[in-house]
């Protein structure tokens, strides 16, 4: 038994450095990698040869150790109070989700050029008590330290990492939180309590009631034909596009278990490394006429050299190796298969270290990489060692923790994906507006359900244009307006009603002009500049009229009243001739909207009149969507509707107007400059406008969607492809896709998990960042979004025999979950 801090190589902690007891000094930095499944080849290459162009300003005898540690962990969200119920069935329903946590730490070690040479008969952990030797001297630690500088600007530059460096506590811990050196001992998670725990060597390494098992790839005859950046991930790839991973990923995320991964680095004198391959080379060609092994050695020798010198290459050292963890000794056979494995996808046969692992494991403490056996390191150079290196990382929550509650690809793990503000920051897009294409069948509806109800629980007003009831559901339950016309129940607005304390500004009289109008004149039938004088006049008069006397109730009918009582005489008194204005003519023409009349239900609404306060507004336009009379006023109104909100509510309230199907029929009405405005203007009053199409044909056929939405929609979100993927060349083209998004999105549901019902989603930020999601909801999110007319017919019964829609959905989850049982 040996008490861990005799053997201790670490002999302090200052100046924000590890420095040991050999008098090695560390610089530990805190990576952040690209999301895995979003970066392009180009993008991997780009980021290899960062690597590359970062390791070379590094001085000689210098160690790179970069340390990837992924622990699994699971979900927790954040439950409280003041979630509502769909909130909190979702929190409820992902907690302890499982998923590989990972952190990444890479360390650069300068070591004193006198330093012996470690090996795994001459290590730190055999001896009882290290010896101290001398430390850099101060010119060479500050030349050390700008060089690290240098490091970490070339890889930030890079666009796809950040790097942070490490300070004092987080190097070596506190009271209440572990270090990385104890991390690292203890296998201890990053926010873990400090934990000492038994560490056991002989016969295997055991840390507490781990039991660690160590593979390594530190021989060339282990080591696969050929490396690069990048590898086609088979899973995603099509015949069309080819899906790309880091080449190192099969040993990081894509290994489900616990490991830390080490790469080590070993940047020596090359002029002196060369030499002795020199030397090596001259011996075997001497012994080549004994053995055809010695000749092929000789020639394999005679090569590296020949490029070292013609290419300029960099002779290394590397090693990588990768340790695994189960407290579950039955499990240890299984983990080793999941490595073997993963190795085999990289072509390499790794193996598994026995003797020669706790030397290994020793040397993988955070500023002991000097200690590193060099007997189990391989000749190669930087450009292939850095093949090696982990370049991906689990996806991430939005900085500002607002957005939409997705999935992580890989395991589920709910993420927030902010596709509006913070991308604005960032300068990925300009403008809010979004288009929404997917085919039926792709979880279209069911995904824009999930999206309206992120933005309403983050207090945005919404008003939705729909022709397929797809929002009923969630209407009810969050209390909003449902506007649809059934025979028994027609729909019913009243825009010229006007809350207490307002007043008639500019916009609502122009808006009641352009409905009036639209009432009295066909289309094509031109107006007067004195019946629009007229008009207005009128309106204005009225609601003078309705200050002087507040028991009349403002709708149409009092309006009627009005013109013909009190605004005839008015007329009359200023001797408006008839072929000015035929106020006759009017009156006849917009008879049918009056008390009595065919449509005397359209305007006259007593009920749901304050819809600049409403948050949730539902215009359901199926029945009337070919309509002659009805659908042209219907739409004036929704435009009213929406522009009152975008002008009149706080600019810090986010307004917006989704228009589903509805827009291929709004876009025949004249309506067509309309979305136009609105798409190209909503940005300015913190609103965004979102249309959602199933065909391509549709984007292909209609001018307004190809010219105004898709020019004015920043963010594109796509569903499954799969059926277009024989013809989505006119699809990439017309959106402006990349070929890399051409990737992504064609590879969506092409490998989900079995263990999970849902469907994954691709959005687009102005090109500039594109990930594909899982759209997984709780069970409750998912009665309260359903299309399918079965399930909705369900959700109405329960809601019916419980009294609420919150209630019955309840109760219809509890129900279905007993029966599976």
């Amino acid at each position: 038994m040996v008490n861990i801090e005799d053997i201790l190589p670490v002999y302090k902690v200052e100046n924000d450095s590890i420095l040991s007891r050999q008098g090695d000094v560390t610089i530990a930095f805190k990576l952040e990698l690209p999301d895995i499944f979003t970066m392009s080849g180009q993008e991997y290459e780009a980021l290899h040869h960062a690597w590359i162009k970062a390791i070379k300003v590094l001085p000689q005898h210098c160690i790179v150790h970069k340390q990837d540690v992924f622990v699994r962990a699971g979900y927790h969200g954040s439950l409280s109070d003041q979630q509502n119920f769909l909130a909190a069935a979702s929190e409820h329903y992902f907690e302890g989700r499982p998923y590989l946590k990972h952190t990444c730490y890479v360390m650069l070690t300068k070591q004193p050029g006198n330093r012996k040479a470690a090996s795994s008969g001459y290590s730190g952990l055999m001896r009882k008590s290290p010896v101290p030797a001398q430390a850099l001297n101060e010119n060479l630690y500050r030349d050390f330290t700008e060089k690290a500088g240098a490091f970490e600007r070339i890889l930030s530059d890079s666009g796809l990492i950040s790097l942070k460096r490490l300070i004092n506590d987080e190097l070596a811990g506190t009271k209440s939180k572990a270090g990385i050196i104890e991390q690292y001992c203890f296998l201890q998670a990053e926010n873990e309590r400090p934990l000492i725990k038994d560490v056991h060597l002989k016969d295997e390494i055991r840390i507490g009631s781990e039991h660690c098992q160590l593979f390594t790839l530190s021989d060339v005859e282990d080591l696969p034909s050929l490396c690069g950046s990048r590898v086609n991930y088979d899973k995603y790839s099509t015949d069309r596009t080819k899906f790309s991973v880091g080449f190192a990923s099969p040993l990081g995320l894509l290994l489900d278990c616990n490991h830390i991964c080490n790469q080590f680095i070993f940047i020596g004198d090359a002029q002196k490394t060369i030499k002795s391959l020199e030397k090596k080379r001259l011996r075997l060609q001497s012994l080549s006429a004994y053995s055809r092994e010695n000749a092929i050695a000789r020639d394999a020798t005679s090569d590296f050299l020949d490029e070292a010198i013609a290419e300029q290459r960099l002779p290394v050292k590397a090693h990588f190796n990768v340790m695994t963890w189960t407290n579950h000794a039955d499990s240890i056979q299984e983990i080793r298969n999941k490595v073997g494995s993963a190795m085999a996808q990289m072509d390499a046969a790794g193996k598994q270290e026995t003797d020669g692992a706790p030397q290994i494991w020793w040397a993988g403490l955070p500023g002991n990489a000097a200690d590193f056996p060099m007997n189990d390191t391989f000749d190669t150079f930087l450009e292939q060692a850095t093949c090696f290196l982990n370049l991906e990382s689990n996806y991430r929550s939005s900085r500002n923790g607002a957005g939409i509650r997705l999935g992580d690809r890989l395991s589920g793990r709910p993420v927030r994906a902010d596709i509006s503000d913070e991308p604005m920051q960032k300068g990925y897009i300009t403008n809010r507006n979004k288009m929404i294409l997917g085919p039926s069948g792709s979880g279209k509806s069911f995904f824009t359900n999930h999206m309206v109800n992120s933005y309403y629980e983050q207090g945005a007003h919404i008003v939705l244009v729909d022709v397929g009831h797809s929002y009923k559901g969630l209407c009810d339950l969050v209390g909003g307006y449902y506007f649809t016309y059934e025979e028994n129940n027609p729909i019913k607005f009243n825009p010229f009603y006007i809350a207490k304390g307002e007043v008639l500004d500019i916009e609502k009289k122009e808006s009641l002009k352009t409905l009036l109008l639209a009432l009295w004149k066909k289309e094509n039938e031109h107006f007067a500049r004195s019946e629009y004088v007229a008009i207005s006049n009128a309106v204005t008069l009225y609601y003078q009229h309705l200050a002087k006397d507040p028991a009349v109730f403002p709708c149409f009918n009092s309006f009627y009243d009005f013109l013909m009582n009190e605004y005839l005489v008015v007329l009359e008194n200023g001797k408006v001739k008839e072929k000015d204005f035929d106020i006759g003519n009017l009156l006849y023409v917009l008879n049918p909207y009056y008390k009595g009349g065919e449509f005397d239900y359209l305007l006259n609404a007593t009920e749901n009149l304050d819809l600049l306060n409403e948050r949730f507004i539902v215009f359901e336009l199926d029945n009337i969507k070919s309509h002659e009379i009805l659908f042209p006023i219907v739409t004036i109104i929704i435009m009213e509707v929406f522009i009152s909100k975008m002008r009149k509510l706080p600019k810090n309230v986010r307004k917006l107007i989704l228009i589903e199907e509805a827009w291929k029929a709004i876009a025949k009405d004249g309506m067509a400059e309309y979305i136009k405005y609105l798409f190209k203007t909503v940005r300015k009053f913190f609103g965004e406008a979102i249309v959602v199409t199933q065909e391509v044909e549709d984007i292909l056929s209609s001018p307004v969607i190809k010219q105004a939405i898709v020019n004015n929609s920043d963010c594109k979100i796509l569903l499954d492809q799969s059926k277009y993927q024989n013809k989505f060349d006119d699809v990439q083209e017309l959106l402006g896709l990349t070929e890399k998004e051409k990737a992504l999105i064609l590879s969506m549901n092409k490998a989900n998990d079995p263990a999970y019902k849902y469907k994954e989603v691709f959005i687009s930020l102005g090109g500039q960042s594109s990930k594909v999601y899982r759209t997984e909801v709780s069970p409750e999110e998912y009665y309260a979004y359903t299309t399918e007319s079965s399930e909705k017919a369900q959700v109405l019964e329960f809601a019916g025999q419980y009294g609420s829609m919150e209630k019955g959905i309840a109760a219809l989850v509890e129900s279905k979950i007993k029966s599976k049982q």
